[in-house]
């Protein structure tokens, strides 16, 4: 059974990596800059960053992954697993990602131990590694009799502990491996697709800009976690093609758990300062599709002004020109 869930498993990962199915962007992708010690920068890194397994009741599964010190220092770092969720902000009006949040998609967490150095198997565990070192960290993951049918989530995380500061301040690194089970039983893939809407005005760090872009909610109402994608395609009026989401693009794509709502958006990048042009989003999500057209007018505010100065002008020559034939025809009555 071992040797079956080892295989599936990864089988499951290459397809997802062949999709662009991504891990734990804030706290996994790259490098996490820790502390500055002794004129060397700390700097920590996990791979791989995520696991997609098949969960069985009553069964063990043993895994490993790698913890990298890239930084000049040796690193002291703890291993251990929280629960992969999401929560409803209603200051942000948005789902957060948090990872203290359990449910019962989030099991798994409480399954989950890790090999420390004595060789035993417990829910946290302490290395070290040199400058350049990559230590491996062995965890099982332990089901019980009865496992809920559906999706288990859990991060596994890589913290790098330290009693030293920079500039007053204690830095700390945490990146993390996402683990995406899923056990035996009725899957339930479910989605609701809201808030369809095709703007020209975009938020690009914090700074609004003038580029085209298509955004939509797409909140997971079953037991398994599955993947929301958007295809933005813009065209002129003569159905000149100027942009298409391409196939195999990863900004237009999310991985949404049960219990949250994300949002899938795209933003054609080059979009230019001046244009009349056809829109068209569509989002796919768990089996359902919606899309949204809009017809949108990019224009330079400058122009927009030069625009409404001349208008103004030529609606006051019209009205002046028809009291002038007015007062014309006045004249030859008498």
């Amino acid at each position: 059974m071992k040797s079956y869930i080892a295989k599936l498993s990864v089988f499951a990962a290459l397809v997802l990596a062949g999709t662009g199915f991504c891990g734990l962007s804030a706290h996994a992708e790259g490098e996490e800059n820790g502390e500055q010690g002794n004129g060397f920068a700390t700097s920590i890194s996990i791979s791989p960053v995520n696991k997609v397994l098949q969960l069985s009741a009553n069964s063990v599964y043993d895994d490993k992954f790698s913890v990298s010190n890239n930084g000049g220092n040796d690193m002291t770092f703890e291993v251990y697993a929280s629960p992969y969720s999401y929560t409803y902000s209603e200051t942000q009006d948005s789902y957060q990602l948090g990872f203290t949040r359990e449910n019962t998609y989030t099991q798994i967490t409480r399954w989950i131990t890790f090999k420390n150095t004595n060789g035993e198997y417990s829910k946290k565990a302490t290395y070290t590694a040199k400058p350049g070192e990559s230590v491996e960290v062995e965890y099982r993951i332990s089901t019980p009799e009865s496992i809920p049918a559906g999706g288990q989530y859990a991060v596994l995380f890589a913290h790098t502990l330290s009693n030293s500061t920079t500039n007053g301040i204690k830095t700390e690194a945490s990146p993390g491996l996402v683990v995406y089970g899923r056990a035996e039983g009725e899957s339930i893939i479910k989605s609701t697709i809201s808030d369809l809407n095709v703007t020209d005005k975009t938020m690009v760090e914090g700074e609004e800009k003038r580029l085209i872009s298509g955004t939509s909610k797409v909140k997971n109402d079953g037991n398994v976690d599955f993947t929301a994608s958007g295809k933005l395609k813009v065209s002129g009026i003569f159905n000149i093609a100027y942009y298409e989401t391409p196939a195999n693009s990863t900004k237009a794509r999310v991985s949404v758990i049960p219990e949250s709502e994300l949002e899938v958006t795209d933003v054609w990048e080059n979009t230019p300062y001046f244009g009349l042009f056809n829109v068209s989003w569509t989002v796919t999500a768990g089996g359902s599709e919606e899309t949204f057209n809009k017809m949108v007018l990019i224009m330079p505010a400058p122009i927009i002004v030069l625009i409404i100065i001349l208008l103004t002008i030529l609606t006051i020559w019209i009205i002046m020109a028809i009291r002038k034939r007015k007062e014309r025809r006045s004249k030859f009555k008498f």
